[in-house]
């Protein structure tokens, strides 16, 4: 399906990561997906979290990505990949003083459909409202998706970000 609808929607931690669908899974028949994401300088993209479904393997296009996987912690250059495999905890930041931009390459790729569906949930400001995070609970049930939203706090401090 080489026309599939493709978004531009921001998602995540007081929706600083952008999201952009550039390869749709349904594109190939290897249904992979491929999203470009961009984030403010010296901010967490999202709570820890893992995926039961897909691995993800990050290429930076611009700037420094800061990771986090169970414990371990690394930082990941332009022109480097860093790879979050399935059911292993983890988040990433822009760990610079520029924007971080970089491709997600997500396989098998229907988590990529995540982005803009948590995006027609999330308030445009704030914390989710009761029936937001009901249907935000139901969306990440669908795609097998964990999230630890009390990690922030410590995540913030650990890393010495911004939301």
């Amino acid at each position: 399906m080489a026309d599939a609808e493709k978004y531009s929607v921001a998602v995540g931690i007081n929706r600083n990561l952008g999201a952009k669908l550039r390869v749709a899974p349904e594109e190939g028949e290897s249904d992979v997906a491929v999203v470009e994401h961009t984030l403010p300088p010296n901010t967490l993209a999202a709570p820890l979290h893992r995926h039961s479904c897909e691995d993800e393997l990050s290429y930076i296009l611009e700037g420094t990505m800061g990771v986090q996987e169970e414990e371990s912690v690394s930082t990941v250059e332009t022109g480097e990949f860093a790879v979050k495999a399935r059911d292993v905890w983890h988040t990433f930041w822009n760990a610079g003083s520029g924007q971080l931009r970089f491709l997600e390459i997500i396989a098998p790729g229907e988590f990529a459909w995540y982005f803009e569906r948590a995006d027609e949930i999330l308030p445009e400001q704030g914390e989710p409202d009761e029936t937001e995070a009901r249907e935000l609970a139901e969306l990440h049930d669908a795609f097998e998706f964990e999230m630890k939203p009390e990690s922030v706090p410590e995540l913030l401090e650990r890393h010495g970000l911004d939301v």
